[in-house]
């Protein structure tokens, strides 16, 4: 079977990294890349560059990786569901929900493989997590808590801290627990004199009554992201800048203290950091598309997905500008 012939539109800080693994990739072609603006980190290595959508499509692709900024997502999007193009787009789907419906719609319609590039589904902590929490070793799952700050990132221009770095908690937050968000409140602020949002705070329910916080700044000299999943049996503690997976289970040895034992209300047991496989988040993301597109089972980031974790980050935005709860 021949190599599927794929393309890359967007050069930048994330497109870059997109070209070394679709050019390394098994079963891949990529057979041509494009960026109005060039192939300014000489990621290219030999292949066509080109300046629009549209001349790329006119390689012949069978599916193409969109890493333009998020303005554009609709405009390249639309055109290569036209061309009949199997795409993935990095996060967020889109700028609005009206834009990502479109999307989504568009893709259905022509029967086209669409996924969003969610990349911290992929994390191998978060993909253990998942699979511990399904196996049951977490029970109930009461709450999920994600820390997501660091420095402002230069790459972004036209969208806040919510929908770049947000929609990845939202994301893996609903994956994770298999659960959707059925009400966020939110506040945020706008201390770096830009026009969108900096930091913001987020508390969020989920369909199966798991609550939910998140904090996302990108003014933090501390760079972190953790994700802590409590349940009936322990946490686990996900830290996906390292890869590592903790599980704090609850203790199994009564104390005799009683002041202590009434204040904790649980009591602490064993501690086991996992030895897992930590395979790179952005190829088994490419490797489940490749899947995907060949008609194997695959688990992509759908655009509905994709869609849903849009409308999440926009209530969050209302929430903050209305001071409301919003339900979803």
């Amino acid at each position: 079977m021949a190599d599927l012939r794929a393309g890359l539109i967007g050069l930048g800080m994330m497109g870059r990294h997109h070209a070394r693994v679709l050019g390394s990739l098994p079963g891949v072609d990529l057979v041509a890349v494009a960026d109005p603006g060039g192939d300014v980190h000489g990621v290219a290595g030999g292949r066509p560059v080109e300046a629009t959508i549209e001349a790329l499509i006119g390689h012949g692709l069978d599916y193409c990786m969109v890493a333009v900024p998020t303005v554009y997502h609709e405009q390249i999007g639309l055109a290569l569901a036209e061309a009949g193009v199997h795409a993935m787009i990095e996060k967020p789907l889109a700028q609005d929900t009206e834009s990502s419906q479109r999307l989504v719609s568009a893709f259905a319609a022509a029967g086209l493989v669409g996924a969003v590039g969610h990349i911290e589904r992929y994390n191998p902590a978060l993909q253990q997590a998942r699979s511990r929490i399904e196996q049951g070793d977490l029970g109930e799952v009461y709450q999920v808590v994600t820390r997501r700050q660091g420095p402002f990132p230069a790459r972004i221009a036209d969208v806040g801290v919510v929908k770049d770095l947000g929609t990845h908690d939202i994301d893996l937050t609903a994956w994770v627990t298999q659960q959707s968000f059925v009400s966020v409140a939110a506040r945020t602020a706008y201390r770096s004199g830009r026009e969108h949002e900096d930091m913001v705070a987020v508390v969020g329910q989920l369909s199966g009554g798991t609550i939910t916080n998140h904090l996302v700044n990108w003014l933090s000299p501390l760079k972190e992201r953790v994700t802590i999943i409590t349940g009936e049996k322990g946490a686990l503690v996900a830290d996906t800048l390292t890869a590592d997976l903790t599980f704090f289970a609850n203790g199994q040895v009564q104390t005799t203290w009683d002041d202590i034992a009434n204040f904790r209300g649980v009591s602490e047991g064993d501690v086991v950091r996992y030895a897992i496989n930590k395979p790179e988040p952005l190829r088994v993301e490419h490797e489940q598309f490749r899947d995907a597109v060949l008609g194997k089972d695959a688990d992509i980031v759908t655009l509905e997905q994709g869609l849903a974790t849009v409308r999440v980050a926009e209530a969050c935005i209302e929430s903050a500008k209305t001071s409301q709860t919003i339900a979803l």
